[in-house]
C-alpha cells in the first residue's frame, strides 16, 4: 500500500505543477496591482485567476481519471502494485478542482501579504486528513482508497476556507461569484509569467518520473523505501520554497509601486 501511494507522487507532481505555475502567474500579477494600488485591475485579475483554477481542476480531473492506469504502466509500476496505485490516483484526481482553488486562492492571499490564514487553513485541512486516514484506513479498512478519500475531503476543506476568506475580504481583492469570468488581457499576463514557471516545474518533475520508473523496476519494497525518504525530502523542499514565494510577492509588490531600490534589497535578503 505504501508503494502504491508513493508511486503516484512524481506523476501527480508532473500533471499538476504546470497548472501550479499558473497560480504563480496569478500571485505575481495580483501583487503588482496591489503594490500599484490599482483596485480595478486587481479585482479583474482575482476573478480571472479563480475561474482559471476551476478550469485547471476540471482538465486535471479528466486526465487523471481517464489516463491513470496507462501512465502507471508506462512508469513500469509492478503488477502487484498497479491496481492499488490506479485506485489511489483516480480518486485523488477527483478532488483536483478543490486543490486548484486552494492553490490559486492562497496565491492571491500571499500576494497581498496575508500568509497566516492560508497556513491556518492548511493546518486545519492537514489535521482533518490525519483523522480521516486513521478512521478510513484503520477503522473501515479502506486501504489506499481511504487515504485518497481522506486527501480529497481535506482538500475540499482548505478550498472552502480560502473561498470564504476571499468572499469576506473588505478590500478590492474580494471575490464575487457573480463576477467570475476569464478576461483575455489578464489571462495573457498570468500566462506570461505562469507558463514558463509551469514548464520549469514540469521539466524537473519529468526527470523525477523517470527516476520513479527506475525505482519501480526494483519492486514494491524499493518503492516503499523511496516513498519514505521522499516524505522527508518534502519538508526540506517546502522550507526552501517558502522563501521563493516570499521573494516573488515582495518583488512584484515593489515593482507595482515603482520602488526599485527595495527590489534590490528583497533579492539580497532572500538570497541570504
Amino acid at each position: 500500500a505504501l508503494a502504491a501511494v508513493g508511486s503516484n507522487t512524481a506523476l501527480i507532481n508532473l500533471l499538476t505543477n504546470f497548472f501550479m505555475g499558473l497560480s504563480i502567474g496569478a500571485n505575481v500579477l495580483v501583487a503588482r496591482y496591489f503594490g500599484a494600488k490599482n483596485d480595478k485591475d486587481l479585482s479583474e485579475t482575482v476573478h480571472t485567476a479563480m475561474m482559471l483554477s476551476i478550469y485547471s481542476g476540471i482538465i486535471l480531473t479528466v486526465i487523471g481519471v481517464l489516463c491513470a492506469k496507462q501512465i502507471l504502466i508506462w512508469m513500469q509500476t509492478p503488477e502487484a502494485v498497479l491496481g492499488l496505485a490506479t485506485v489511489y490516483l483516480r480518486i485523488y484526481f477527483l478532488g483536483m478542482t478543490a486543490t486548484m482553488i486552494y492553490n490559486f486562492g492562497s496565491a492571491i492571499l500571499r500576494a497581498v501579504g496575508d500568509t497566516k490564514r492560508p497556513l491556518l487553513f492548511l493546518v486545519i485541512a492537514g489535521a482533518a486528513n490525519v483523522a480521516l486516514n486513521l478512521l478510513l484506513v484503520i477503522v473501515f479498512h479502506l486501504g489506499v482508497a481511504g487515504v485518497a478519500i481522506g486527501t480529497i475531503i481535506s482538500q475540499m476543506i482548505s478550498s472552502i476556507l480560502v473561498l470564504r476568506c476571499l468572499c469576506k475580504a473588505e478590500a478590492s481583492y474580494r471575490l464575487h461569484f457573480s463576477k467570475l469570468s476569464i478576461k483575455g488581457v489578464y489571462m495573457k499576463q498570468i500566462f506570461k509569467v505562469g507558463i514558463p514557471a509551469g514548464i520549469q516545474s514540469t521539466v524537473i518533475n519529468f526527470s523525477n518520473v523517470l527516476l520513479q520508473s527506475s525505482v519501480n523496476s526494483f519492486g514494491s519494497t524499493a518503492m516503499a523505501g523511496y516513498t519514505a525518504a521522499n516524505n522527508i525530502f518534502g519538508f526540506l523542499y517546502a522550507s526552501a520554497n517558502s522563501i521563493t514565494q516570499a521573494c516573488m510577492s515582495f518583488t512584484s509588490q515593489n515593482y507595482g509601486a515603482g520602488k526599485w531600490k527595495r527590489i534590490d534589497r528583497v533579492v539580497v535578503d532572500c538570497m541570504a
